[in-house]
């Protein structure tokens, strides 16, 4: 095992990483810019490295500094967490070039899964199911028109090397289609430096389904059963869960299975993600691979018992895989709903600010993911998630109510500050979602739903004598909380 890592990463994740290295006797170093200066993680690590100011690219996207740090601090590995150089093959190679384990797949592999294009063409050869649609990037509009006649409307433009949900573009029509493309092709030059594209089939109603899977350099793997991660907005995860729920036992085992085969053929080593689309006829369709650990990484640890950080690690010092196939057992139920510092009700605009309260809720079968604190400044520089609250149960109903239960806890209070979390309870509300029958198209749903309640509304403001007035007798909400009020259902 490695004596000590350096943590090229910032909020809930280095601490997630810095915890697991420290269960495993590593010693631990973070990197940090301005911004970050009186995070938990510079707090609790060993060491810590300023290494630029508050901008990502001049701090945790400079991978020369970053290497530079672990040169200083004298770490044997980088673990780059998820976002900035997590899929970043030539960071990983310049780690490798300078004599430091990056804890992912080789350069050579990630480079090849990091291209959307590249990895569909590598999974078809390995026998993966791809949605309807080119294989290779699309170079002209016309090009893009004539797969997207063959395949039907509507289409997906998708940028090559995209991530992250950005670089995609839904194209209902024909005639939508020139300029879906140019802005697509626009957008991923501007974004990820490359302006290659590709068309697919866009399925409107499918669940999102992922599978975890592990994988070590001596040619083992197992997976780690499926995530279901449809609650999502503009292709950003909201609510995931595991196992995927509403699918036949045969299905989700088939899904497992061939993402597994697919990760091994390609060569895949470390803590991966292989996402799918299944149809209404539960028939499924790969979509892409990830190769670093994923924000949902909590539902899969709860229901195997599996640390996957700590497996990351073993796997990147060398030490075979210390699990069989026949050795994982899935056990309940596992949700998380991800609180992000962000109001929905402005189009999920970003609300930083300084949280005057923050107290995470607690109790059995109960974790949260979190970097913040009273006083904790949330900035405007980076992503907007402060926690994630993931919670198990022997079944789904109960976990669910646990959720409720938990969030119903969650106090953070700021001026200005609003959170996702009484979004989340409407899609715990759903009655469809409550089924587990709910697939991509559940949020955009909620929201129309939102919005025609909210005209009808105002619609009706004038047409009504306005209420008489209540009298209140408890104090009012603090301004900026976020805390949903207590439902007595």
């Amino acid at each position: 095992m490695f004596e000590k890592v350096l943590i090229a990463n910032r909020g809930e994740i280095a601490l997630r990483v810095l915890r697991a290295c420290r269960e495993l006797g590593v010693r631990t170093a973070v990197v940090y810019s301005a911004a970050d200066a009186d995070s938990a993680a510079v707090r609790l690590a060993d060491q810590a490295v300023r290494i630029g100011p508050a901008a990502s690219r001049r701090s945790y996207l400079n991978a020369a500094a970053i290497v530079e740090a672990a040169r200083q601090v004298g770490a044997q590995a980088v673990h780059p967490g998820y976002g900035f150089l997590s899929e970043d093959a030539d960071f990983a190679e310049i780690c490798a070039e300078n004599g430091l384990t990056f804890i992912g797949p080789s350069p050579s592999v990630m480079a090849a899964l990091a291209d959307k294009s590249s990895a569909r063409a590598l999974m078809r050869r390995a026998g993966l199911p791809l949605p309807a649609g080119s294989v290779e990037p699309v170079p002209t509009a016309a090009a893009a028109a004539e797969v997207a006649a063959d395949i039907g409307y509507p289409v997906i433009v998708k940028a090559a090397a995209g991530g992250g949900g950005r670089g995609m573009t839904v194209v209902w029509s024909a005639a939508e289609l020139p300029r879906a493309y140019a802005k697509t092709r626009a957008a991923a030059q501007a974004v990820f430096g490359d302006d290659r594209v590709y068309v697919e089939r866009y399925l409107t109603e499918a669940r999102h389904v992922e599978v975890q899977v592990l994988c070590d350099g001596h040619g083992n793997g197992v997976h780690l059963g499926t995530r279901d991660c449809s609650v999502q907005r503009r292709h950003q995860k909201l609510v995931e869960e595991a196992p995927a729920p509403a699918l036949p036992a045969g299905v989700l085992d088939s899904i497992a299975e061939t993402a597994l085969r697919g990760a091994l053929e390609v060569g895949f080593t470390g803590a991966g993600t292989l996402e799918f689309l299944v149809d209404a006829e539960e028939r499924f369709h790969f979509l892409e691979i990830n190769c670093r650990i994923q924000v949902e990484h909590p539902v899969t640890e709860m229901i195997t018992g599996i640390d996957l950080v700590h497996e990351q690690l073993h796997i990147a010092a060398g030490v075979p895989l210390r699990w069989r196939q026949d050795e994982i057992r899935l056990h309940g139920v596992a949700v998380e709903c991800r609180v992000n510092v962000e109001d929905p009700e402005r189009d999920f605009a970003p609300t930083p600010g300084r949280l005057e309260r923050f107290l995470p809720p607690g109790g059995p079968f109960t974790r949260v993911d979190t970097h913040g604190r009273p006083g904790y400044v949330v900035g405007p520089h980076y992503d907007s998630l402060l926690a994630k609250v993931a919670v198990w149960a022997p079944d789904r109903e109960l976990a669910l109510n646990r959720l409720e239960r938990a969030l119903d806890e969650f106090d953070v209070t700021g001026p200005g500050v609003r959170t996702t979390i009484p979004f989340v309870r409407r899609v715990l509300d759903d009655a469809g979602f409550r089924k587990g029958r709910y697939t991509t198209g559940l949020v955009d749903r909620l929201l129309a739903a939102g919005e025609h309640t909210a005209t009808t509304s105002q619609a009706g403001a004038h047409e009504s004598p306005p209420a008489p007035p209540v009298t209140a007798t408890c104090p009012p909400a603090t301004a900026g909380s976020s805390a949903p009020n207590r439902r007595t259902r």
